[in-house]
């Protein structure tokens, strides 16, 4: 048996295998340039820690919500960009909040213990269950509720907070 090779057939296979070699490097090449750039151009995010001091008791839960401007601050229970409740375990509670853009944040928490997730206030609007407020203002009958400026801070990079658990009004 006799082979015979075709040196056309060759060279045209050879050159063909090179230019899709060379275009599947463009396309490669072309392709992480873009994952690069969104990645370059994606915008930086911090994690916000928040941590909760003297919590009274060991029983139901610390529930955080985390508010990007004055919408709903510090009452309502839909607005704010981030939430989440942690199980109290001692008289202190931390829980981290990440992927938040560069701004201006206040947060507001409650010592929830019939678990549903709000502040429960008696006939007058006194709180009847802890709650808390970032940088700890006055909350009393003459000052009322604090406004989110006397609250808020802002969030460039990791930062932590401290808040106080109030069981009562201010004197």
């Amino acid at each position: 048996m006799q082979l015979f090779i075709r040196p056309e057939i060759t060279y045209f296979d050879y050159k063909t295998m090179l230019k899709l070699s060379q275009l599947s490097h463009v396309l490669l090449a072309t392709l992480m340039s873009v994952s690069f750039a969104k990645t370059v151009n994606a915008e930086p995010t911090a994690t916000l820690s928040v941590v909760v001091n003297g919590i009274d008791h060991q029983k139901g839960e610390i529930c955080f919500r985390v508010y990007a401007s004055e919408q709903g601050f510090p009452m309502s229970n839909s607005s704010g960009s981030q939430s989440g409740c942690t199980k109290i375990t001692g008289t202190s509670v931390k829980k981290e909040f990440s992927g938040l853009k560069a701004g201006t944040y206040a947060v507001a928490v409650v010592d929830d213990q019939n678990g549903d997730r709000k502040l429960n206030k008696d006939f007058f609007g006194i709180p009847q269950e802890g709650f808390g407020i970032s940088k700890n203002p006055t909350v009393s009958i003459q000052t009322g509720t604090p406004k989110f400026r006397d609250a808020s801070f802002v969030v460039n990079k990791n930062t932590t907070v401290n808040i106080i658990m109030k069981y009562s009004l201010d004197s």
